[in-house]
């Protein structure tokens, strides 16, 4: 391969198999557009680590937001936030509470970011991380609630233990969660909402509020009139948003584990 292509292919996270096919099947437009989604990537890349309100990686930060936020106000964290749409239409509706964005993808973190400089919203932070180090930020009891809004349902039973509602993810969010602290789910996916609340069923948990599909209820809260760019995308074309809302309030007992494995067909093994 070409050493600037594959220097390209690197930026862009693509596999270096797509810049192997003739030229004639790979119009130089088309290599164009690939060189300039990657530029304004390694931009917001670039962009984001001068911005007070995103942190990454921010080990050190258990029970010290009260301080960067300058208030204790609570905190609601949104989850694989993508362009943190939640976490800034909240910020906007609960000014006297505090909203922190998590995803990997600094791209993306970069445009609510942005808007909540802009738009001065000081009770709004971003973290760059993967889900699972999420108990290195936060201690016991620090976090209120949670939203995971459009996640990737990952719905192969392979990658089931990758779903944001599966025990491997509650009983992290468990460890910071206040006592009463709600976890909400919305999303398009039929599947991660049925799994979801199979889940709650066998591990016990209070089930708040729960609805196949909000924008058919007379009445919908405030919160859940947000819509994000996947809800836009409606990538599971299931005409439908599903919402659930509940509490971990008991034991995750992992023996549990294996009667959730058997509801999907899965070896119980690791």
């Amino acid at each position: 391969m070409h050493e600037g292509l594959q220097r390209v292919a690197c930026s862009l996270s693509l596999p270096c198999s797509l810049f192997l096919v003739p030229c004639f099947l790979f119009p130089i437009p088309l290599f164009c557009t690939f060189a300039r989604m990657g530029q304004k990537k390694l931009i917001r890349f670039e962009a984001i680590k001068g911005f007070d309100n995103v942190l990454e990686y921010p080990e050190g930060m258990q029970g010290k937001w009260k301080e960067f936020f300058k208030n204790d106000q609570p905190i609601t964290l949104e989850l694989a936030c993508g362009k943190g749409e939640y976490a800034v239409g909240l910020g906007r509706m609960y000014p006297n509470r505090n909203f922190i964005g998590i995803d990997i993808k600094g791209n993306r973190i970069w445009r609510g970011a942005k808007t909540a400089l802009d738009e001065g919203l000081n009770n709004v932070a971003f973290i760059r991380s993967h889900m699972d180090k999420i108990t290195n930020y936060f201690q016991a009891g620090e976090v209120s609630e949670i939203w995971i809004t459009f996640p990737d349902p990952q719905l192969r039973i392979s990658r089931a233990k990758k779903r944001l509602t599966h025990p491997k993810f509650l009983r992290l969010y468990q460890q910071i969660l206040s006592a009463g602290g709600l976890v909400h789910l919305k999303t398009d996916s039929p599947d991660l909402y049925q799994f979801t609340l199979l889940v709650i069923q066998l591990y016990g948990l209070t089930l708040v509020e729960q609805s196949d599909n909000i924008y058919a209820q007379s009445h919908i809260k405030p919160e859940l009139c947000i819509k994000t760019h996947y809800e836009g995308l409606d990538i599971a074309q299931s005409n439908r948003i599903h919402y659930l809302c509940f509490r971990l309030d008991k034991e995750l007992l992992l023996e549990t584990d294996t009667i959730l494995k058997s509801h999907l067909h899965e070896p119980a093994t690791d």
